[in-house]
Order: C-alpha cells, then sequence, then structure tokens
C-alpha cells in the first residue's frame, strides 16, 4: 500500500512553518492516540502515520529530501519509518509529555500520597453582615480519614498484599500490533496491592463520609462570589496524603434599603416638594443607622448627594467607601382642600398653567 503524502497527513500545506507544524501534530496525536482509541486498529495506523509525517517534516534535511524526490528519496537515504510506538516516544516524546499529557515513558507508584479532591460550599448571608463582616457556623457532608485504620484500609494488625499480577508496579503491558501498551492492572485497579483483610468500619475504604460543623469568619466587605479557603477542610487524601482545601462561595441577600455598587452603597430617601424646593434637616438611613441630612434648597428629583467614608469597608484594604444618597420629590397623590388651594396659588405666582378645579360628586349635588 501506498503511503500518502505527509502534508496531507497532518492537514497542512508545503509552506508550514515549525510552529504550524507542531501545532498541527499536536491536534493529531491528541485525535489518535492509543490511550484515547483503546483496542482501535484504524486509530493505531492514523497515529503512526501522522507521528512519521511530523518526523520527516520537523526535520530539515528530511523535509528537503522529501520535497525534491518523495518517499522513495527518504528510502534511498535509509529512513523507512516508524517500526512501533515506543520508536515515536524515543523520537519526540517531549510533545507526548508536556503539550498532550501522555505519560508513555513515565511510571507512577501507585501508592504515592495523594491528595484530596477540593470541595465547595455556598453560604448565603444577609446584607449588613457581608458590610461588617460575621462569623457563620454550617455543616458539610465530606469524607474523612477512617478512624479504626487511619486510611490504610486494612484490619489493624494486617498489611495490604502485594498484587500477583502485576508483581506491585499498579500496571500490565500489552502487545496490540506495532504498540506496547500499558494500562492500570485490571486484579488490583492500578494500586499494585490488594487488600486481604478490609477494615471492618470503613470497608476497606480508607474514608468515611461523615457530616461536620465548621466555622468561618467572612471577613467586612465579603461580596457575592467572594471565595473563602479553609485549608484542609476538603475530601480526605489517600495513601497518607493531605486533605484538600475548602472553598466557601459567598452569596449575600439584597437588602430592602440599601443597593450595594463596589465598595459605595446607595440609599434611596424620598421627600415632599416642600423639602426639595424649600430645603429641609432630614432623617436618613444608615448602615449603622439614623444620621441628620440636610436637603439643600431647590433640589430636583433623582439628584444625588455623596457622604463620605459610610460605604462598605474595603476588602483587604484600609477605610470604606461612600453612601450615595437618592432624593426622590414625592407628589402626593391626594390633597386636601386648603392644600390645593396653597398649589393653585403657588401656580398663579409662578406663572403656571394648571388645570381648573374639579368638582367632586357632592359639590355637583351642592350646586
Amino acid at each position: 500500500m501506498s503511503k500518502r503524502d505527509y502534508y496531507e497527513v497532518l492537514s497542512v500545506e508545503r509552506t508550514v512553518t515549525v510552529t504550524e507544524l507542531k501545532k498541527a501534530y499536536r491536534k493529531k496525536a491528541h485525535e489518535f492516540h492509543p490511550d484515547r482509541n483503546p483496542d482501535n486498529p484504524v486509530s493505531e495506523e492514523k497515529f503512526k502515520e501522522a507521528s512519521e509525517a511530523y518526523t520527516v517534516l520537523n526535520d530539515p534535511e528530511k523535509r528537503k529530501l522529501y520535497d525534491q524526490f518523495g518517499h522513495d528519496g527518504l528510502k534511498q537515504s535509509g529512513f523507512n519509518g516508524f517500526s512501533g510506538f515506543e520508536e515515536a516516544f524515543s523520537s519526540f516524546g517531549d510533545i507526548f509529555e508536556d503539550f498532550l499529557g501522555f505519560g508513555g515513558r513515565r511510571s507512577a507508584d501507585p501508592n504515592q500520597p495523594r491528595r484530596g479532591a477540593d470541595l465547595r460550599y455556598d453560604l448565603e448571608i444577609d446584607f449588613l453582615e457581608a458590610v461588617f463582616g460575621i462569623e457563620k457556623e454550617f455543616k458539610i457532608d465530606k469524607h474523612v480519614t477512617c478512624h479504626k485504620c487511619k486510611g490504610g484500609r486494612s484490619e489493624p494488625g494486617h498489611s495490604p498484599a502485594t498484587c500477583s499480577t502485576c508483581n506491585g508496579q499498579g500496571k500490565v503491558t500489552r502487545s496490540q500490533g506495532f504498540f506496547s501498551i500499558a494500562t492500570a492492572c485490571p486484579a488490583c485497579n492500578g494500586e499494585g496491592v490488594k487488600i486481604t483483610h478490609p477494615c471492618k468500619k470503613c470497608r476497606g475504604a480508607g474514608t468515611l463520609r461523615e457530616r461536620k460543623s465548621l466555622s468561618m469568619k467572612a471577613p467586612a466587605g465579603v461580596d457575592t462570589g467572594s471565595r473563602l479557603r479553609l485549608r484542609g477542610e476538603g475530601e480526605a487524601g489517600k495513601n497518607g496524603g493531605p486533605a484538600g482545601d475548602l472553598y466557601v462561595v459567598i452569596h449575600v441577600k439584597a437588602d430592602k434599603k440599601f443597593e450595594r455598587h463596589g465598595d459605595d452603597v446607595v440609599v434611596t430617601v424620598p421627600i415632599s416638594f416642600p423639602q426639595a424646593a424649600l430645603g429641609a434637616d432630614i432623617k436618613i438611613p444608615t448602615l449603622e443607622g439614623e444620621m441628620d441630612f440636610t436637603v439643600k434648597a431647590g433640589t430636583q428629583s433623582d439628584m444625588l448627594t455623596q457622604v463620605s467614608g459610610h460605604g462598605i469597608p474595603r476588602l483587604q484594604s484600609y477605610g470604606r467607601g461612600n453612601l450615595i444618597v437618592r432624593l426622590i420629590v414625592e407628589t402626593p397623590k391626594k390633597l386636601s382642600h386648603r392644600e390645593e388651594e396653597l398649589y393653585r396659588e403657588l401656580a398663579k405666582e409662578a406663572g403656571t398653567n394648571v388645570r381648573p378645579h374639579q368638582k367632586g360628586f357632592f359639590e355637583k349635588l351642592m350646586n
């Protein structure tokens, strides 16, 4: 069977650069690597084909020879392609290890300590608790190291036995076509040992699922999305490895009075038309309680006034944001007879056109 054109194999142009070539090969190797396509002879062949193409085109001398004389020219120079999987790794194993993540030449101790997984807990707190900080207690279900076997999985007084299938290596090697592929040992699930006397407390798992009470201090100024870490409060590690961490994600409840904008907080305060026109001394709500506030004469609705230093404490910094007072001029929905008279006099004085007085039902009866 004749070989395909190497540029066609990698789906690149004949003017491809070294960087583009490596990127194209990495894509093909990801797609057809035997670890991703077990027991698939078609993928094996495509992987070998792509590896061979990359070896030639990545070598300036081989590429020049191939461009001039094709596959026959390479044969005359002594290059006959790859004979197996291990040869591919010896040629450019750095690509597999550094970029693809396949460790064909690496071997890890199946019994080495492994860190436990990290966990997430979503915690809801009130607005003012977020502003001033709060210490919260909560409960979480997680795996902890078995108190009886100390994570060893065996009953006290017993030890794991070396797996006879893989001789403690945790993997077995099988030949498949021109590949030699190492896979996890099916007898011990890649652990290299067998638990002959499982711990009765955890049933040989080494960990137990428990509900644990925890306490966490949310600092002043946290906001929705703030993430706090509790070290060592994640899932238990394996083989004596450390536990993971617990990440507490904060969710702040909305407040009826205050609206947060970064480190600033906005409070909306209604005022009457006379207060807006003439000015007034009023009380406004703040994060700490009420405070005196002066409404200036001629205040317009939606006018914003800043009160420095009365906002949200700056997280991991100094000082506080500002309190933004939003004044809303309220229009009365119902007027007394005297109020209407005064407003009409005011309109007349200002030369403002208003609708005439509308008689009510009883006024019409009286007339």
